[in-house]
């Protein structure tokens, strides 16, 4: 799922947020090495009002030291300027404009609800054009080269904004951020962990900014893993499109921000500061693994390649691929968690070595239908057997919790079937891979396992004539009165909650 393309910008709200936790652990400390108290006070004290003059002028103030932290001077000329909501409303709808955008947005839609991790009622593209012209405080445009803030913004603080965003054009000049990002396609997870790169390291920089007149670092920072919760992340407003987000949608925002600045606080600190730092441009992550894993990318541990065949030629008409890519470790983690909770989740996901999934939508939708079928065909390799037996075992309650209407279950160790209206669902995992196919026939499933060069599939049992499949639902308490209820289906995804 490629969200770089639909999530681009600065979360003024994260930024406060993050200020507050950074400072109160710096008071901590402080309090531990020194006598006496003192709230901690910001480098540059809140302005009473500011004209344009002010804002170029504090805009190049803010450049200088920024280029001084970072170890990268200036090359060029910058625009800066100051524009509304509604220009910023515009320039987030030119991408969403765009027919490629659109195809994208479509597979990311369809690929989430598929899943789990979007509601199947929620009205996608009005939402995240909402949710992004609400959030974005400030932008850099490596097109244009042009950056700007939102005029909501109050003066005291703009300056965070421009520490975070004049990190991107100072990169940029350096190393053409841009065509560093598309280099990694059309992996999405790379491209992911690139953007985490961008944006974790813009983050840690607005950070050291923050602080400089305190002689105080990320570097030698407590670690950051600790002090940045994304609990405490809010849209900052009343009936804010972020906090209403589903987690997942949060989680994704999130994600480049706090992670990526973790990712960046290690290698800071192996590196030896910033200007060790910048050869991550000269080797970037291979994934999202080793954003949240530092270690792996310190130690060059890097992905598998996973290919998957394409579709029968019986079943290949009757679908349109939108995307194949990778998933990563992020995206089987965000699954996991939402229907296995953060702890099993994160030790299930800590396994994966690599992906590839591909995304189909109905070539010919029904008449009336607001979304097209969909279908999903994706490969995941492990560390190990056991791991592999492990995740089937996580894969299969996510896809229990799922779907509430299942018909003709059929499961055998590491494999799983069954029914649903959206089509078949099958898991299985055979040595340290599983697959999962949802929305195809049992057909289409044999032939995709065939070609991957996997035995048959157990078969469903025969049954005689006028016998019926029992209805399996999770909203059934039991199957029949007396038995206790199925665990693993009695608990529905959080934002199914009433």
């Amino acid at each position: 799922m490629n969200w770089n393309r639909s999530i681009r910008g600065l979360f003024l709200a994260l930024v406060a947020a993050a200020l507050v936790v950074w400072c109160g652990s710096w008071q901590r400390v402080e309090a531990q090495e020194h006598t006496g108290t003192g709230a901690q006070q910001l480098a540059v004290p809140p302005l009473p009002g500011q004209s344009h003059a002010d804002f170029l002028k504090a805009a190049d103030e803010v450049l200088k030291q920024m280029s001084e932290i970072l170890h990268l001077a200036p090359k060029g000329e910058l625009k800066k300027s100051i524009r509304s909501r509604e220009e910023i409303r515009k320039y987030v709808l030119k991408d969403f404009e765009k027919e490629k955008e659109k195809e994208g947005r479509l597979a990311d839609e369809l690929m989430g609800k598929k899943l789990g991790l979007i509601p199947e009622d929620l009205d996608w593209e009005p939402f995240l054009l909402d949710l992004l012209t609400e959030q974005i405080a400030g932008l850099y445009d490596p097109k244009t080269r042009e950056f700007y803030i939102a005029d909501w913004i109050e003066p005291a603080d703009q300056r965070e904004v421009m520490a975070h965003e004049l990190t991107h054009a100072l990169q940029d000049e350096h190393f053409s951020i841009d065509a560093w990002t598309d280099a990694a396609k059309p992996n999405d997870d790379a491209e992911f962990a690139r953007h985490a790169v961008l944006e974790g390291s813009a983050f840690a920089a607005m950070l050291d900014w923050q602080f400089r007149d305190k002689g105080i670092s990320v570097r030698e920072s407590p670690d950051l893993d600790k002090l940045l919760d994304p609990a405490m992340m809010t849209g900052g407003q009343k009936d804010s499109k972020f906090d209403a987000a589903p987690q997942f949608v949060r989680d994704t925002l999130l994600f480049p921000y706090l992670s990526g600045a973790v990712f960046t606080q290690a290698l800071l600190r192996q590196y030896d500061g910033w200007k060790g730092f910048n050869r991550v441009f000269e080797h970037p992550p291979a994934s999202t693994q080793q954003i949240l894993h530092p270690d792996l990318y310190l130690r060059e541990v890097k992905p598998v390649k996973v290919t998957l065949p394409g579709l029968p030629a019986a079943a290949a008409p009757q679908w349109k691929k939108l995307e194949a890519s990778v998933g990563g470790e992020f995206l089987v983690l965000e699954w996991l968690k939402e229907f296995s909770g953060a702890a099993r989740a994160t030790e299930l996901a800590s396994a994966w070595t690599g992906d590839e999934y591909a995304i189909y939508a109905e070539a010919k939708p029904a008449a009336g239908k607001k979304l097209p079928r969909s279908l999903l065909v994706w490969r995941i390799a492990t560390a190990s057997d056991d791991n592999a037996a492990r995740l089937f075992g996580g894969i299969s309650q996510a896809l229990q919790m799922r779907y509430e209407e299942r018909t003709a279950l059929l499961r055998r160790p590491n494999y799983f079937e069954f029914q649903t209206p959206q089509g078949g669902v099958f898991l299985r995992c055979v040595a340290a891979e599983c697959l999962v196919v949802d929305g195809a026939d049992r057909a289409t499933y044999d032939e995709l396992t065939r070609a991957i060069g996997w035995p048959a599939a157990p078969a469903q049992p025969r049954r005689a004539e006028g016998d019926q499949i029992a209805r399996v639902t999770a909203r059934l308490p039991q199957l029949v009165a007396g038995r206790a209820p199925i665990e693993s289906e009695t608990r529905t995804a959080p934002w199914r909650s009433p």
